[in-house]
C-alpha cells in the first residue's frame, strides 16, 4: 500500500533538472513543457535560464529552482548573495546553494554558517526557499551531521545530498543519516544519479521529500 501511494505522488516530489554545461534554450523549453504536462513540483535550471523558464512555464504551478555557488561551493559569500538576488529577481522560487565544503573540512564552522545564513536571509526576505547542497560523497558521517547542524542553525529549508557533479550522488544511507539528524521542519532533497523509479522510491522511503533528477520522464513512464 505504501508503495502505491508513494508512486502516485512521485511526480509531485520531482525537481525536473537540467544543469549540464552545454544545455540549450530548446532543451530548457522542453524541460518546462514536460514539467507542466507531468505536474512535477519544479524545474531546476542554470541561473542564466531562470527568466526563460518563467516565460515557458507561464501561469503553471511548477516552481523554478536554480543553483548558487555551483558546483564547488567555495565562492565568495558576497557573490553567492548577489547570485541569489539576481535569480529571485529573474523568477526563481527556490535556491539550491552549495555549502562551502572546503571550509567545513577545515573546521571553519563560522565561515560555513555565515555563508549559508547570508543566502538564507536574502532568499527568505524575498519569500524564496533555500536548499543547501552538502555533497555527501565528499564528507564523513560526522561531517554530514555537522553540516546538517549548521543548516539548522542557519534556518535553511532543505538539506540536499549532491550536485550530481562529484564522484557520487545520492545514497539511501546518506538520506537516512540526514533525515535522522534534522528536525522535521527541515526537509531533505536527494539528487545525483537518480535514474529509476525504484531508486527514487527507496530514497523517499529513507526520508527524502524531494527528488532532483534529469530522468523524471523515464521514472513516470516506468
Amino acid at each position: 500500500m505504501t508503495e502505491v501511494i508513494v508512486t502516485t505522488d512521485l511526480a509531485t516530489k520531482i525537481d525536473h533538472t537540467i544543469l549540464k554545461p552545454d544545455v540549450t534554450l530548446k532543451e530548457i523549453e522542453k524541460l518546462c513543457v514536460e514539467a507542466k504536462d507531468n505536474s512535477f513540483f519544479a524545474v531546476c535550471v542554470p541561473p542564466v535560464y531562470v527568466g526563460d523558464a518563467k516565460k515557458f512555464l507561464g501561469k503553471s504551478k511548477v516552481k523554478i529552482a536554480t543553483v548558487v555557488g555551483f558546483p564547488l561551493g567555495y565562492g565568495n559569500t558576497l557573490i553567492k548573495v548577489e547570485e541569489t538576488k539576481k535569480a529571485i529577481e529573474d523568477g526563481a522560487n527556490e535556491i539550491d546553494m552549495v555549502m562551502n565544503i572546503s571550509a567545513l573540512k577545515n573546521h571553519q564552522y563560522k565561515v560555513v554558517l555565515d555563508d549559508i545564513q547570508s543566502v538564507v536571509v536574502t532568499a527568505h526576505f524575498h519569500k524564496a526557499i533555500v536548499k543547501v547542497i552538502v555533497e555527501t560523497c565528499l564528507l564523513s558521517d560526522e561531517e554530514i551531521v555537522k553540516a546538517c547542524e549548521l543548516c539548522v542553525q542557519a534556518e535553511a529549508d532543505f538539506v540536499k545530498t549532491s550536485t550530481g557533479f562529484s564522484k557520487e550522488g545520492a545514497t539511501v544511507e546518506a538520506v537516512k543519516l540526514i533525515r535522522s539528524t534534522l528536525p522535521k521542519k527541515i526537509k531533505v532533497k536527494a539528487s545525483g544519479g537518480i535514474r529509476t523509479k525504484s531508486f527514487a522510491l527507496q530514497l523517499i522511503e529513507a526520508g527524502a521529500d524531494r527528488i532532483g533528477t534529469s530522468s523524471g520522464i523515464q521514472m513516470i513512464n516506468e
